[in-house]
């Protein structure tokens, strides 16, 4: 029997593209599965109060934000109490935050997973994403006795926030995604990402309203329209919706651009990490 060096399989590559990104993440939806029950299960591990974290961040929070913006610098709150007003934007904020500094980490803390295994490497930040749906859902049922404490009724427009979570959702994986895939080859990400996102939060309209003469600039920040759409949807208002469908449109671009880079920078993950 000849013995030769060659191995039995090789494993190469196509050439990138969302449909087959797309495909194969279908194909391996039951690891998708698997590691977003992991990383769920793995958050609160030997934590004293587990899952009453994913409350007890927003609420602190809000609490922090009523006193200083609130009380002592009088930010108007679009005609609901303060607390209410910075808790709906907090929810998709913390949840966006939280989801992409996982994400944007979630490979190097899976290296041996990414070395002795081939499946698509898609599916790692995509987990972590994943993962803090379980806090999102949590926060909601807070923010509904909140709705009820201070007498604010729920209206038919919370049938579109399966949309807004589907959007903030895709817009969490776009920039996680392209995170993590630089955090690979530049360390530096992990250090900066942190500094990233405190940024982005007083970019955004979490803890006071869009101020009329700023509004065309604050639209280009995709979290503009999802924010002000998570409050819309909560209190009844009128969603923005040129605001609201230029976030998905910047959306859907970050997320092409970061599935093509992730695509073109993962042939060389296990050599690199």
């Amino acid at each position: 029997m000849e013995i030769t060096d060659e191995p039995l399989f090789v494993v190469d590559a196509d050439k990138a593209s969302i449909g087959l990104s797309t495909k194969d993440l279908w194909a391996h939806r039951e690891l998708l599965y698997f590691l977003t029950w992991r990383d769920v299960k793995v958050r609160y591990k030997q934590t004293l109060l587990g899952a009453a974290w994913a409350l007890l961040q927003p609420l602190l929070l809000m609490l922090i934000f009523t006193f200083v913006f609130g009380r002592i610098v009088g930010v108007k709150s679009e005609g609901v109490p303060y607390p209410l007003f910075a808790f709906a934007g907090l929810l998709p904020w913390m949840f966006f935050a939280n989801a992409v500094t996982n994400s944007g980490n979630s490979l190097i803390g899976n290296t041996n997973l990414i070395k002795k295994v081939y499946f698509p490497r898609m599916i790692i930040p995509a987990a972590a994403v994943a993962a803090g749906l379980v806090e999102l859902g949590i926060g909601f049922l807070l923010l509904i006795v909140l709705m009820f404490y201070y007498g604010v009724g729920l209206h038919f427009s919370l049938l579109l926030l399966p949309l807004l979570i589907v959007l903030v959702t895709l817009l969490a994986i776009g920039v996680g995604m392209w995170m993590s895939a630089l955090n690979v080859k530049y360390r530096d990400v992990r250090y900066a990402l942190p500094f990233l996102i405190q940024v982005w939060l007083f970019a955004s309209p979490v803890i006071y309203p869009v101020p009329e003469r700023w509004r065309w600039l604050l639209a280009l920040n995709p979290m503009t329209g999802i924010v002000q759409g998570f409050r819309a949807a909560f209190f009844g208002r009128p969603f923005d919706s040129g605001t609201l469908a230029l976030s998905a449109v910047i959306t859907l671009l970050i997320l092409v651009y970061a599935t093509l880079t992730f695509s073109r920078m993962e042939r060389s993950f296990a050599d690199v990490i």
